[in-house]
């Protein structure tokens, strides 16, 4: 009687012209091409797009291949692509749902309705949302961690509701693991719109949305905020119920409540209108419209305003948010927040305990903890549990988040240890082989660095074979009840552990793979480190931050040459998940991943391309790539990066800056720090020209000085002068005058 909901994708505007190109046979990068054209508006069609965009307009009347895309695009245009399954739906029937609606398995074996929620609404069957929050678990799991670390219950439904370093974390956009409020977007209006209660959040949770967003609600309901627009209500009604959004309809239940004191609604009625008007449905809207007008003229309120207010409402419903559902979202994130402001340790180890599944989740969330000054240290055979731990102002790696170590040996391995701690190799492959233990599983704990305790990578991977010999000789020696001659009855049968192999130890390189093979992240360390100064000097943007540079990017230098295209610029990173495909054409081309210290981006490298860098476009080795954005489909965060060039990372030249700008705030700097900056700058040392610009605020002094000599330039020597004169003094400049 029970059983979920299935929805339908339906071809949008771009998608459309994706899957007719690809079915024309059209190269990837000349469809890809033609889909940026159409502009980045919420469910445009094909027709406004040829309407607002003249570049595709021109396209399509001076290339026949692309007015044939366009035409074929235009009657494919919303047919539905593919089936999926609701987020939450599910239908309970009085009687079993075969006899009451047709169904449909999933290639997941989900068993779903054959008709969307609308078609199973107007069959009269109940549809009711379950969420399940994997934030939930997060917080029950950080509030369990407190209790036991610090000794403090929490108890999350009575939080201070005016935490200052909660609110102090939300002004500064540093949500990352909080509840609705970590993508980048969102991010960057926490920081302009300074939440300071409560009923911020749940305002934001309302207008981070598609409409809102477009139609330019964020930055008024922002202007209004703080004081720089300023509020008004078309009628004094209206002020008790539009006050704390500012004057701006934007929940249903504002709707409603303006309906029952302008026209005498009741709220049974309201809400028939707030359905009405949110659904757009026009004949329903008619009916009410005429209903709204002679309830206000029987409240005295004039016919204009009436009329005025009614549009307005109508406007907004389109927008309008459930305002009890926003709250309760604000308060699941307001509770993330006060876990992340003030137990960060314990907050961020549930975090990574709940994203072990998906790489690119651990890779975000040990970025954060780096750049929250948590250590995250590898897993500890003695030490670990099965999730990620507090561990002083650090947090140790879980068992679990090791590969090849499943469950059942992970268990067995804490109740060997809760007897007694594993003394070294041998001791542990003794006590835990033959139940859940192997060969692999204890190669994947070497690698890891959970024996490290007990000697070098390297020294122990030589012993893994003896140690499981020795383990497996004390097994059967317990099973047939044999005993040393000097052993007491009750202790275990141990063999003496043969004298260690001696092994060189595992180089950095080897030692990081093998941390990324088992645990999908770089813990000890990252290839790139050393590269750190040289991607500094070479301009490569970190891949977090790629979505921001693909526009006004200043052309990329691979190989000493330009490329003459702003739209390109510089990553650096290692290459994994590397595959090769041919086209329809028989040409090969490649698709990977990219990885830095910031995170993931796929790779296209498409056949021409591929053709030139085949050698070069290799596993495990830093290399420098010249990339341009792809069409984001409006998410640029998860948009791929399409292959320019590439070579390896340590070969790369790098071409010197023109010149560098260096502020000098006389009023704050020490003339020791002047003599040591003149010391610095003093000798020669590379072609970039410098020119000092000295300001003192309180003689009102400002001169720029252009010096003599020329410096190196490089990001090395760039940071030894801000260590002198300040974070952010120096700036890279292109062009002298």
């Amino acid at each position: 009687n029970v059983s979920q909901i299935i929805t339908f994708g339906t071809m949008a505007a771009k998608a459309a012209i994706k899957d007719v190109g690809r079915a024309l046979d059209l190269p990837y990068g000349e469809v890809d091409r033609i889909a940026k054209l159409v502009p980045n508006q919420l469910n445009i069609t094909l027709a406004q797009a040829l309407e607002q965009s003249p570049p595709l307009r021109e396209l399509v009347e001076n290339d026949p291949r692309v007015a044939e895309v366009l035409e074929v695009a235009q009657k494919v245009e919303g047919l539905c692509r593919h089936a999926g399954v609701h987020a939450a739906g599910v239908v309970i029937a009085p009687r079993p749902l075969t006899e009451l609606v047709p169904l449909f398995k999933t290639n997941r074996d989900e068993i779903v309705t054959q008709f969307d929620m609308n078609g199973l609404e107007k069959l009269g069957l109940l549809k009711m949302d379950f969420l399940g929050l994997t934030t939930l678990t997060i917080l029950k799991d950080a509030v369990g961690m407190i209790a036991r670390n610090r000794g403090v219950a929490l108890d999350l439904a009575r939080l201070p509701e005016e935490d200052a370093p909660t609110f102090e974390l939300f002004c500064k956009g540093q949500t990352m693991g909080v509840f609705q409020f970590e993508s980048s977007g969102m991010r960057d209006i926490l920081r302009r719109y300074r939440p300071s209660r409560l009923s911020d959040l749940t305002a934001l949770n309302a207008l981070y949305r598609p409409g809102p967003i477009q139609g330019g609600m964020i930055d008024d309901f922002i202007e209004r905020k703080l004081g720089r627009k300023p509020i008004a209500y078309e009628l004094p009604q209206l002020e008790p119920i539009l006050a704390e959004t500012y004057g701006v309809f934007l929940y249903q239940e504002q709707v409603m409540q303006a309906a029952n004191a302008l026209a005498g609604y009741s709220l049974g009625q309201a809400d028939v209108l707030r359905k009405a008007m949110g659904k757009k449905q026009a004949e329903e809207m008619e009916r009410q419209r005429a209903q709204f007008l002679a309830g206000a003229r029987a409240h005295g309120v004039p016919a204009d305003a009436a009329a005025h207010v009614f549009d307005l409402m109508a406007q907004f419903a389109g927008y309008g948010f459930n305002k009890s559902h926003a709250a309760a979202y604000a308060w699941v994130a307001y509770q993330t927040a006060y876990l992340k402001a003030n137990y960060p340790v314990e907050f961020m180890a549930a975090v990574l305990s709940a994203s072990v599944a998906s790489t690119d989740a651990m890779v975000k969330y040990i970025k954060e903890c780096r750049e929250m000054k948590l250590r995250v240290e590898a897993p500890d055979i003695n030490v670990s549990g099965a999730g990620f731990t507090p561990h002083g102002d650090g947090i140790r790696f879980g068992l679990n988040a090791v590969k090849n170590v499943g469950e059942s040996s992970v268990e067995v391995i804490l109740a060997a240890r809760a007897e007694r701690p594993f003394s070294g190799l041998h001791d542990f492959c003794e006590r835990v082989a033959g139940k859940a233990m192997n060969k692999r599983v204890v190669e994947s704990l070497v690698k890891a660095g959970a024996l490290d305790a007990f000697g070098t990578r390297a020294g122990l991977s030589a012993q893994i074979e003896a140690a499981l010999e020795s383990a497996q000789a004390v097994e059967e020696a317990r099973a047939s009840g044999q005993h040393g001659l000097f052993l007491a009855f009750d202790e275990p049968a141990t063999l003496p552990p043969p004298p260690r192999a001696a092994a060189p130890e595992w180089d950095e390189d080897v030692r990081l793979a093998g941390e990324k093979e088992v645990l999908g992240y770089y813990v000890s360390g990252h290839p790139l480190e050393r590269f750190a100064a040289l991607c500094a000097d070479l301009g490569a943007v970190p891949l977090d931050a790629a979505h921001t540079a693909g526009n006004g990017a200043r052309p990329a230098r691979i190989r000493g040459r330009a490329s003459g295209n702003g739209g390109e610029f510089r990553v650096a990173g290692i290459v994994s998940q590397l595959q090769v495909r041919r086209n329809k054409r028989g040409e090969a081309w490649a698709t990977a991943v990219l990885e830095d210290q910031s995170g993931r981006r796929e790779l296209l490298c498409f056949s021409d391309a591929y053709a030139r860098l085949e050698a070069q476009l290799r596993l495990t080795q830093p290399v420098l790539a010249q990339v341009r954005l792809m069409d984001d489909d409006g998410d640029a965060a998860e948009a791929k990066l399409q292959v320019v060039d590439i070579r390896d990372l340590a070969g790369a030249p790098v071409v010197p800056p023109l010149g560098l700008r260096i502020h000098l705030a006389l009023d704050r700097l020490a003339p020791e720090a002047l003599a040591e900056l003149a010391a610095l700058l003093a000798p020669p040392s590379g072609p970039a020209k410098v020119h000092l610009h000295a300001v003192s605020e309180a003689t009102r002094f400002e001169q720029i000085l252009e010096l003599d000599s020329g410096v190196s330039g490089t990001a090395t020597f760039r940071r030894l002068l801000e260590n002198i004169c300040g974070p952010g003094s120096v700036q890279v400049i292109d062009n002298i005058h």
